[in-house]
């Protein structure tokens, strides 16, 4: 009988850049989360994304910090080896050191997360050093960071521009100057991704940002091919449960209605 694999940590993650490809996927409950980690993924991310698959809100802006720590602990509960990442939602990270650190405190301590997630860059850095200065593992985010859907008026792709590159560059450096274990690249133009992990050593995964990150993410009912309606042009859909649920449900419903269920 082969070794249980060893838990994965913001310093075993580290030093994974450059090889094989990290494996990062979202979940929101104990039941996602254990077929995530039978599965073998890296990362488990309890998305503020959260807000639009499963809580039928339009955006993850409303997602409070009560929402995360609540379905990130029902995660943890399943001790997976995988590494368990909470969002730190919107607007939390602005408010002052104490406030942002009593946050992250709870989805650590409370909840159980091995680490939290930030959208932000440059303006971002000194708070998230201090954080990791106190002992809290941090995932920078950078590129499109859906926080700031309201601000931008849509969701839209970055590094079309160099300008737009030259940011996505210093805001990845500050990231990785504050202490960030890894960064996560939204909605990135290809090759402005590819000029982003160049310029870093600490992994980059992506997300709608191409085939040269160190890894990737997706949303689990859009992997799933469980979301409904609109889905990102980038996503592929790896299984057909959507298809898998409708006809379980189906034909559950028509075993009672003709009372072929319970069988006597």
């Amino acid at each position: 009988m082969s070794e249980p694999r060893a838990k994965i940590t913001p310093h075993t993650l580290r030093q994974r850049r450059g090889g094989e490809p990290l494996v990062a996927i979202t979940a929101y409950d104990a039941i996602m989360a254990h077929y995530a980690d039978a599965a073998g993924v890296d990362i488990i991310l309890v998305g503020d994304s959260v807000g639009n698959t499963a809580l039928g809100l339009e955006s993850t802006v409303p997602v409070t910090l009560d929402m995360i720590a609540h379905h990130t602990a029902a995660v943890a509960r399943t001790k997976p080896r995988a590494l368990v990442v909470a969002d730190v939602p919107f607007a939390e990270a602005h408010f002052d050191f104490d406030h942002v650190l009593r946050s992250c405190q709870r989805l650590l301590q409370e909840a159980g997360a091995d680490a939290v997630k930030i959208e932000g860059g440059e303006s971002l850095a000194p708070t998230i050093a201090r954080l990791v200065d106190a002992g809290v593992p941090v995932w920078g985010h950078t590129g499109l960071m859906p926080q700031q859907v309201k601000q931008l008026g849509r969701y839209k792709k970055f590094g079309l521009t160099p300008k737009e590159t030259d940011q996505l560059i210093a805001d990845a450096r500050a990231l990785e100057a504050a202490g960030c274990f890894a960064l996560l690249l939204e909605m990135v133009k290809p090759a402005a991704a590819r000029a982003v992990v160049d310029a870093v050593q600490i992994p980059v995964i992506g997300i709608g940002s191409g085939a040269d990150c160190d890894g990737q993410i997706l949303v689990c009912t859009d992997a799933l091919g469980l979301t409904p309606g609109y889905v990102p042009g980038f996503v592929e859909k790896f299984a057909d449960a959507g298809a898998a649920y409708r006809e379980g449900l189906a034909a559950y419903t028509q075993a009672v209605r003709g009372r072929a269920f319970p069988r006597p």
